[in-house]
């Protein structure tokens, strides 16, 4: 049987193709196999796979299930529906996925990965208040930050190390009811082996290193690069020295804040404190 070379970079859709065919032969499973399982046809799929027709968010989602990708089609989608991403974002995205260890720290929110529905989607609110996107867009963006998340539940899963600046806690977001839920949600993350979370309290004052969010990704073979974001678009530092610079930073900041069993209490007392308020 020929089977048909796809290259990736022959339309937006392609390198999902190759990405979804390579999934499926990972796990031995034939074009008609799998169609069963995403409900649709094995000719459809075959198209998809060839990037003649684009898929369904459906099929990326069942795809991923079946073929234990770890979301990585979904996020794909989504990645390349997107039309209101900062610029540099889907790119980062893709190397997430792949990542062994994911360190980010956060100033004002909290951080996408770990994001409650809500709470995503009251920040996404937020700008379509104020005309800077859509409302279709805003809900784009809020299922592109979900299906981020998924890499969390990958296996192996990569080591989760979150500094939260304490304005992230202290920011009522979507309202005292979401806030209570995200900070719960943090709390339940913390469980997990691989998630780690710190909280950088106000007095740290000037000897907090960083202005503005930061993500590290360490890769296979122990290479990294670095993600920030400006108003406007987002950049990826591949720079060895620079990323090198940047991660001797995230890790004295981790040394300077609170351990985990601090921050948890501290997660824990804000929102007992918004309870208490509601109540």
């Amino acid at each position: 049987m020929n089977k048909k070379t796809i290259d990736p970079t022959s339309s937006p859709w392609a390198a999902f193709g190759v990405q979804l065919r390579r999934s499926r032969e990972a796990v031995g499973l034939t074009q008609v196999q799998l169609a069963k399982k995403v409900e649709c046809t094995a000719s459809h799929l075959s198209y998809v796979e060839l990037a003649q027709r684009p898929p369904s968010l459906r099929l990326a989602e069942l795809a991923d299930l079946e073929l234990k990708t770890g979301g990585t089609l979904t996020l794909m989608y989504w990645q390349l529906k997107h039309t209101a991403l900062h610029e540099g974002f889907p790119e980062y995205a893709n190397y997430e996925t792949r990542a062994e260890q994911i360190r980010i720290f956060e100033i004002n929110v909290i951080p996408g990965i770990l994001q409650t529905r809500a709470y995503a989607t009251a920040i996404e609110a937020g700008y379509v208040r104020q005309g800077n996107t859509t409302p279709e867009q805003a809900d784009e963006r809020v299922e592109f930050r979900l299906a981020r998340q998924q890499v969390l539940d990958r296996t192996p899963p990569p080591l989760v190390h979150t500094v939260l600046d304490e304005s992230c806690l202290r920011r009522t977001i979507g309202g005292r009811d979401v806030m209570i839920e995200q900070l719960l949600h943090l709390e339940q993350l913390a469980d997990r082996s691989n998630v780690v979370i710190q909280v950088a309290p106000y007095s740290l004052g000037e000897n907090r290193p960083f202005i503005r969010m930061l993500h590290l990704l360490t890769m296979s073979g122990r290479k990294m690069l670095a993600y920030g974001e400006m108003e406007q678009r987002g950049y990826i530092d591949r720079d060895f020295q620079s990323v090198t610079t940047l991660a001797r930073s995230y890790d004295r900041l981790g040394v300077e804040s609170m351990n985990q069993t601090d921050s948890l209490a501290m997660i824990r007392a804000v929102r007992r404190d918004l309870e208490w308020m509601s109540n």
